[in-house]
């Protein structure tokens, strides 16, 4: 049953997020020395009591606030407390490689803060203003962390690539989304749904803003053709931003995906199924090929992460199979467990680079980790663990990421785009095991110790087990992801 609530109790952690970070820039403002040793302590208590409302708060139905604009449902439940989850851990890996680079300051973390609030806006969008508003929130917290490092001419020169073609992605959704108001007379999801469902809209225009939208889609996900910032950013961003860029928006992107293509416009679907088979297809392809001639680990990651991000949209355009309920569940929940999944391997790939990293030296060339195995057998193993997951390798939670999106494909009825993309896995298999090669077979560079606190090796070591112990038994977040997307549709 879907009823409307006309109070806040539905948005409540998104205005607590916004409270707390207004209470970062009055400290950082005014009492920028208290606020210097306690922005961290508060982002992290921010996040935790965000989860913890977002808990108390789920209502196990459809609730819809804020005269329609907003939807409080499990899938977006669910994505809230993963966003939040990822980036507390991001923080936590990040903060040490801050404070070695003298860049730890409070603004660092408001900015986290109001990037969770814009992903958080994102995946209770009922309406495509918030969902425009929620984005642009999170694209310049980002943009601004990334050139966070004001000495670093690579940072800056990444920002401005970042923020140009960012602007430009999002002027083309802002367009898609004018178009399909005028086609259609609403932005509300629902209303656009029945608009296109009655064929009262206007098709041609129609047609013209789901080119648009689904360009700004791939922007976000950071697909082909629209991947061209990807490489550069990772690269020349900090590793603590690229570490944030990498995981917890990826998630919102995903989010937005549901909401846009299937949520409002799922009538549309042999229009943006087309599109996203030709976008996952040249992104499997294009980013296995380019990442095994990558010496930087963080643009090799880049480039594994625009085909992780094909493999993903894999599972959306397979669930468009007309008449069977089920079946397009299987394929969206394989979608949703490839988005989380690549989320938890990113934090552990990006938290070990980090890890080798210190003051004065960068770990972001695979050369970094030769003799790791020498060095440390336990975070060799534990990168092993990473390298093995995203290549696919059995059994571990990344290989049952592709088998169940691989399965939803084939069931659709595209054995040729599965096969394509066992292919290219397959040969893309070779970049991380060249990794594990250095680790285990190659003499150290670096005999410097590996120091980090001892929170931090916790978490990368809970990491990585996470990763192995998810393989051993996936069904638990397969059947979490299934339960939030069956409670919302």
């Amino acid at each position: 049953m879907n009823f409307v609530v006309p109070d806040f109790y539905p948005a409540a952690a998104e205005i607590f997020v916004a409270v707390m970070a207004l209470v970062i820039m009055l400290a950082s403002t005014f009492a920028r020395g208290i606020a210097r040793g306690l922005a961290y302590h508060l982002t992290q208590f921010t996040l935790i009591a965000a989860a913890l409302i977002t808990i108390f708060t789920m209502e196990g139905e459809v609730v819809y606030t804020f005269s329609n604009l907003f939807i409080s449902d499990l899938l977006g439940d669910f994505l809230k407390l993963m966003i939040y989850f990822s980036t507390a851990i991001a923080l936590l890996y990040g903060r040490g490689y801050l404070a070695d680079r003298k860049i730890d300051k409070p603004e660092y973390y408001l900015l986290a803060l109001l990037m969770t609030l814009g992903m958080m806006v994102m995946v209770t969008a009922n309406h495509m203003l918030p969902m425009y508003i929620g984005l642009e929130m999170m694209s310049l917290a980002l943009y601004t962390m990334v050139a966070f490092d004001r000495d670093s001419s690579r940072s800056t020169e990444a920002a401005m690539k970042y923020f140009v073609l960012g602007a430009l992605a999002s002027g083309l959704l802002l367009y898609g989304m004018s178009m399909v108001y005028g086609a259609t007379g609403t932005l509300e999801f629902s209303g656009i749904a029945q608009a296109i469902y009655s064929q009262s809209a206007n098709q041609t225009v129609l047609m013209f803003g789901l080119v648009f939208l689904v360009a700004g889609i791939c922007f976000k996900l950071g697909v082909v053709p629209f991947h061209m910032w990807v490489p550069d950013v990772y690269q020349g961003a900090p590793t603590a931003v690229t570490l944030v860029i990498a995981t917890a928006p990826k998630l919102a992107a995903f989010a937005m995906a549901v909401r846009l293509l299937i949520w409002a416009l799922f009538d549309l679907a042999e229009e943006w199924q087309v599109m996203l088979m030709l976008v996952a297809g040249a992104s499997i392809v294009l980013g296995n090929l380019a990442a095994i001639a990558q010496q930087n680990i963080k643009r090799m990651l880049a480039y594994s992460g625009i085909s992780h991000m094909g493999f993903m949209l894999l599972g959306l355009l397979a669930g468009v199979v007309e008449g069977d309920r089920h079946f397009a569940l299987n394929a969206y929940s394989s979608a949703m467990f490839y988005a989380v999944s690549y989320v938890i391997m990113s934090l552990a790939s990006f938290g070990m680079l980090i890890l080798l990293s210190r003051a004065g030296f960068e770990a972001e060339n695979i050369d970094d980790f030769k003799g790791l195995n020498k060095r440390s057998s336990w975070y060799a193993l534990m990168m092993l663990f990473v390298m093995f997951s995203m290549a696919g390798v059995p059994f571990f939670i990344g290989f049952f990421a592709k088998l169940s999106v691989l399965q939803a494909v084939v069931a659709a009825g595209y054995l040729w785009l599965a096969v394509l993309a066992v292919v290219m896995s397959v040969i893309g298999a070779f970049y991380y095991l060249r990794v594990v090669k250095v680790m285990y077979f190659d003499e150290p560079v670096d005999a410097a110790p590996i120091r980090a606190p001892a929170e931090v090796r916790v978490m990368l070591s809970a990491n990585g087990l996470a990763i192995a112990a998810l393989g051993l038994a996936p069904q638990m977040l397969m059947s979490l992801c299934a339960y939030a997307l069956l409670g919302s549709l």
